[in-house]
């Protein structure tokens, strides 16, 4: 018994870990599981039996396709843009001193501790009311698009920030030295030992995008996201198309994060063999 109790003190974190796994990932695996059912009604809640019928051609629904395709898209630019615009806030917050910098990191806070219904329902008094914005908006692509990088600045940010905290600047000062210019720098040693953070930053605001619901809610018009999509459909019974369409984001997903990480690693080694090279340079007489 007691060596019972001491296995289960050794291992408890583990145990505890692995539960938290399980709970995080059941949805998703109930998900994949009804990709592959034959539903007998429009609700797709009771196993009835297997098949691949919907996996054959999961883009049949067109109304579910133009949505997927318009998510997309909104997220592919959402990506780009708070990509940049966060990298380049990023920088500033880190590398330089100005007016109101302290002021800055703490409302970069804000929109994520801000709850997505304030920020949807404030977006859009902010388009539609002239006292805001003189120019008369039509709530669509151009108002989701806006609505979405603003939102996905601040995860931006952070990912980058502590990025460049770790930051080695005496590689830049070597780059100067050498007579590279300010810009020269920046494309040739600064964003190339940043970049795995920069994809980082740029996935996360993809996958904040394609996923959003509240704030597209709001700002979207007549436009219809893949969220809004299958918010109106559950009420007439959700396609199976959905939850393969699922499956293969999430796939795609776990694809893309494992080659992000395989790259980090494989950057962490070559600097680490580059340190010993340098370290047995240095180590041999002259």
């Amino acid at each position: 018994m007691k060596r019972v109790w001491r296995w289960i003190r050794e291992n408890s974190t583990m145990m505890v870990a692995i539960l938290v796994l399980v709970y995080m990932l059941a949805p998703i695996a109930v998900i994949a599981l009804f990709s592959f059912n034959d539903p007998t009604g429009r609700f797709n809640f009771e196993w009835v039996g297997f098949t691949t019928q919907y996996w054959q051609d999961p883009f049949a629904n067109s109304e579910l396709t133009d949505s997927l395709l318009l998510s997309i898209r909104l997220a592919f630019f959402t990506s780009i843009g708070a990509t940049i615009l966060g990298t380049l806030l990023a920088i500033a917050l880190v590398r330089y001193q100005f007016m109101g910098r302290k002021a800055s990191n703490l409302l970069i806070v804000i929109p994520m501790a801000t709850p997505e219904v304030v920020i949807g329902a404030s977006l859009l008094s902010f388009f539609l009311s002239p006292a805001f914005l003189p120019i008369n908006f039509q709530l669509g692509f151009t108002t989701l698009l806006i609505a979405h990088i603003m939102f996905s600045i601040s995860f931006v940010v952070v990912v980058v920030r502590s990025r460049l905290i770790g930051f080695d600047r005496r590689l830049e000062e070597a780059s100067a030295d050498l007579g590279a210019a300010p810009i020269t720098t920046f494309w040739k040693v600064t964003l190339p030992l940043i970049a795995p953070g920069v994809a980082s930053a740029a996935m996360l605001s993809f996958a904040l995008s394609i996923d959003d619901f509240v704030i597209s809610n709001f700002n979207a018009g007549a436009e219809v996201t893949f969220p809004l999509y299958i918010f109106g459909a559950n009420q007439r019974g959700i396609p199976v198309e959905v939850n393969v369409i699922a499956t293969m984001l999430f796939t795609v997903t776990v694809i893309a994060m494992l080659a992000v990480i395989f790259q980090q690693r494989r950057a962490e080694k070559m600097a680490e063999r580059r340190a010993d090279d340098d370290k047995a340079t240095v180590s041999v007489p002259i």
